[in-house]
């Protein structure tokens, strides 16, 4: 048997050769080509705004501490770069949102043996419209109280330090709630109840969640490994409910 800090990485791997198998090919172009063009734009505001935002978060240190500046700044700079990464992936996300569960649900008939060749219907995709956004306003719900007391606790001085580790364990965490609510709300999931489902595997949830994020920081690749990181938590969820069967 498996450790669960080890499925995150199998996961996300059988999800990427999944996507690119021909009968799912057709439903990742889609969320591919939005997350294209909107991680372009995003990417360009990052560039000209990243010095302001380091700047304005970065602490004035007393005197007898100046020698640790350039840790400091390090660490405010990977703050940063989390802050942007995540807040960037949520928004695209919450556009993609239809794209990726429409993605979620045909994967699911691949993997449960239903269709081997699902068939692209738009009547299906807007269907889903509806729910799906719904349910990443949910998310955001969840997500916005969470990163503005962290955002507040970078600016108080003395405690600040310990905002970039919480900021890493808060996305680790939303990219496994992200990815896992497709094939959950798919399958009428409540809201509490997926967060319960995934509380209760929560190493293997977060070895997942920890996969995805660092597998996304990868520019470039990133924007394929979002719809892989979709069909592997479609494959997490198959698979985890097949056992507790």
């Amino acid at each position: 048997m498996s450790l669960p800090v080890l499925t995150g990485p199998s996961y996300l791997g059988e999800g990427l050769r999944l996507i690119l198998s021909p009968g799912l090919r057709l439903f990742v172009l889609l969320p591919l080509t939005v997350n294209v063009l909107l991680f372009s734009g995003l990417i360009y505001v990052a560039v000209n705004q990243f010095d302001v935002w380091v700047d304005a978060l970065m602490p004035n240190l007393p005197h007898f501490l100046e020698f640790l500046e350039y840790l400091v700044w390090l660490l405010f700079v990977a703050l940063v770069v989390m802050i942007i990464f995540f807040t960037f992936t949520l928004l695209a996300n919450l556009i993609a949102a239809p794209f990726n569960g429409f993605l979620s649900e045909k994967v699911e008939e691949v993997i449960c043996g239903k269709n081997a060749a699902p068939a692209f219907h738009w009547s299906e995709l807007l269907a889903l419209l509806p729910r799906t956004l719904g349910r990443e306003m949910r998310k955001l719900r969840y997500f916005v109280p969470r990163a503005l007391g962290l955002l507040v606790l970078s600016f108080i001085p003395g405690v600040n330090f310990i905002a970039a580790p919480l900021w890493l364990l808060l996305s680790v965490w939303m990219m496994a709630v992200q990815y896992i609510d497709y094939p959950a709300d798919n399958n009428k999931l409540g809201w509490s109840d997926m967060l319960s489902w995934l509380r209760q595997r929560r190493w293997k949830s977060l070895s997942f969640g920890a996969t995805t994020y660092a597998a996304l920081l990868i520019p470039g690749l990133n924007l394929l490994l979002i719809p892989a990181a979709v069909a592997g938590a479609t494959l997490f969820w198959v698979r985890e409910n097949q056992h507790q069967a």
